[in-house]
């Protein structure tokens, strides 16, 4: 047995090939034995894709090890392929020399078809360049559930538990994790818990007995800080971040949403927190979800919606009407693909523009962005806590890389969470609607109800003060004015920001949401290389920090990787006149490490 610091696996197959499950349960098992962890469920752009078909193919990558894990990885070392077409779309992403577990009973001539093969790979030099080991797993799956009541069909299904039981074996991986989590979730079909159990093991013990790897592995801990973990997802996150922090103000919770991919999962998660709080509208429309969230705002709750980019859209007219009120509401951003629908189940950063633009007139709001799916916590507590003390809707960006995607999360004490205040307003001396406080230029947020306090908002042009409609030009500037310099205040709000590797130098890298782990991991691996490099992460989009123009002004270059076709770094070149350079990918697929540190080089060494 060798090993070895840290491994990638990607298993692939048909979205029925239980895929996902597969993938998820390495993952819990890896996280319970002490590996730090990241993923990347790679979902088919088409939810009913024909079966076999190359746009049909479901994945899920993993990358765990003993060391500091940011990224699912930019290779992976072993691929588990469940039919021809997983195999044909993920070869270019298995290393030379890397494994190939394949399940050989699916290679019939009409998949093979199907997946524009010419000829069987499995018998001719095609793979010569990798591992291959080549198992009769449905068939060894059926004889081992012969005496099983369950249908051929459905002992066909079990076929992943055989090729994970595998996989365990192969990096020494326990069972019983699994074997817990099957006899739980099928406690009312014993058959299928059984069966499918059956199948784990066999897989495990076939591995074992007919020696079919040349070498197994075992990757030890990593090295991670006392405290209690669970791994998560970073729509989980982002929810729980969101709860927390209307727990901490006193509030209750409403969300009002429209489902659409990869945003689905907030609501869910919500909707099964009603015992904290928590009240989901599931709306008829993206514009109902929002004015539903301004509504529960008005009535002295935490309004949130949720949404991605074709929702975002949808919903601008109405978080302007949320900014002309000055009342606190949370917009989750879970981007993905565009434009229109584009790639439903696919990650992108392109809403960098329509959320900070995105609104008739001058309507600037808060924006902050997640690194990580843990991370996802702390931007959505931030996210509200901002949008409580300044009275203005903020707008919290992830994408389908994050939402999807776990990780090791460290559960935060309740001690350690900053304080969120509602500060309701009851004295009805003095009130006027749009008196503001001096330090935040929030206005008072008052309960329908409060005796003497009676008053309305809506979407004309308020005066300044008493909240009466005006038409006065000055006043409308006026107004414009207040409402951006509110947004310029939440950056006394921010920590100084903190630069990763060399503080000045030849290449500074500015990156945004999740291309934080590869921008980390591809600055050290350029640091290694002997570039001067360091790098920003920014957490505010708007307001940027305020330190950001004397970090640049310290290196002689900039780079901006962005999953977009340049965004971020308009608004870098137009603040600071820099000469930035973009680092830019839309193909559906989070940056990796090498992509990152090839862009450092080129621009340290003139190929940019």
């Amino acid at each position: 047995m060798q090993t070895v610091e840290s491994v990638v696996v990607r298993f692939a197959g048909d979205s029925g090939d239980g895929v996902q499950v597969t993938g998820t349960q390495f993952t819990n098992t890896a996280a319970l034995v002490g590996n730090d962890i990241a993923t990347l469920p790679d979902y088919p752009a088409e939810i009913r894709a024909p079966a076999g078909t190359l746009f049909g193919v479901s994945g899920f990558q993993i990358q765990f090890g003993a060391t500091d894990i940011r990224t699912p990885g930019d290779i992976s070392d072993a691929l588990v392929a469940f039919n021809p077409a997983a195999l044909k779309v993920n070869l270019s992403r298995l290393r030379k020399g890397g494994l190939i577990l394949v399940n050989v009973d699916a290679f019939s001539s009409r998949n093979l078809t199907k997946a524009g093969w010419e000829h069987n790979p499995l018998e001719d030099d095609t793979l010569a360049a990798w591992q291959v080991v080549k198992v009769n797993m449905t068939r060894l799956t059926r004889e081992a559930l012969k005496e099983s009541p369950l249908k051929t069909k459905d002992k066909d299904r079990a076929k992943n538990l055989f090729a994970l039981g595998m996989v365990y074996f192969l990096y020494d991986r326990p069972l019983e994790h699994t074997v817990n989590w099957l006899n739980s979730k099928f406690a009312k079909l014993p058959n299928v818990a059984e069966a499918n159990i059956k199948a784990l093991k066999t897989g495990y013990y076939y591995a074992e007995t007919a020696e079919i790897f040349r070498a197994t592995y075992q990757v030890p801990e990593a090295p991670i800080a006392a405290g209690r973990y669970r791994n998560v997802t970073g729509n989980l996150t982002t929810a729980m971040g969101l709860v927390s922090a209307a727990q901490n103000a006193g509030l209750d919770l409403f969300l009002g949403s429209y489902p659409i991919t990869p945003a689905s999962d907030v609501l869910h998660n919500l909707a099964s927190m009603r015992a904290h709080g928590v009240r989901t509208l599931q709306a008829e429309d993206e514009i109902a979800a929002v004015c539903a969230a301004i509504g529960a705002s008005y009535a002295g709750q935490l309004g949130v919606c949720s949404t991605s980019g074709p929702g975002l859209a949808l919903k601008g007219e109405a978080i302007g009407l949320a900014l002309m009120v000055e009342l606190p509401m949370v917009v989750v951003d879970v981007q993905r693909g565009g434009p229109s629908t584009g790639l439903p189940t696919k990650t992108e950063q392109s809403d960098f523009n329509i959320a900070l633009f995105g609104r008739n007139g001058d309507s600037p709001l808060p924006v902050i962005a997640a690194k990580s799916p843990a991370d996802c916590f702390d931007a959505a507590y931030e996210a509200a806590r901002i949008t409580i003390k300044y009275r203005t809707p903020v707008i919290l960006m992830t994408d389908g890389y994050l939402a999807n995607g776990s990780e090791p999360w460290k559960i935060p004490n309740e001690a350690d969470l900053a304080p969120i205040e509602s500060d309701f307003r009851t004295d009805p001396e003095g009130f006027q609607p749009y008196m503001r406080d001096e330090a935040t230029l929030a206005r008072p947020w008052v309960k329908p109800g409060t005796p003497g306090l009676e008053h309305r908002v809506g979407g004309l042009e308020k005066q300044h003060l008493t909240g009466n409609v005006s038409y006065d030009p000055m006043n409308h500037h006026r107004m414009c004015e207040l409402r951006r310099d509110k947004v310029d205040l939440v950056r006394q709000e921010m920590p100084p920001l903190e630069v990763i590797g060399e503080q000045s130098g030849d290449v500074l890298v500015i990156g945004w949401g999740s291309t934080y782990g590869a921008i980390r991991s591809g600055v050290d691996a350029a640091l290694a290389d002997g570039v001067k490099v360091g790098a920003v992460h920014l957490r505010w989009i708007n307001p940027l920090p305020p330190d950001l123009g004397e970090i640049i002004a310290r290196f002689d270059k900039v780079l901006v990787p962005e999953m977009n076709l340049g965004q971020l770094i308009k608004v870098i070149r137009g603040e600071f006149l820099v000469d930035a350079k973009g680092l830019n990918k839309v193909q559906g697929m989070p940056l990796n490490v090498g992509e990152v540190k090839q862009a450092i080089l080129d621009l340290q060494y003139g190929e940019a």
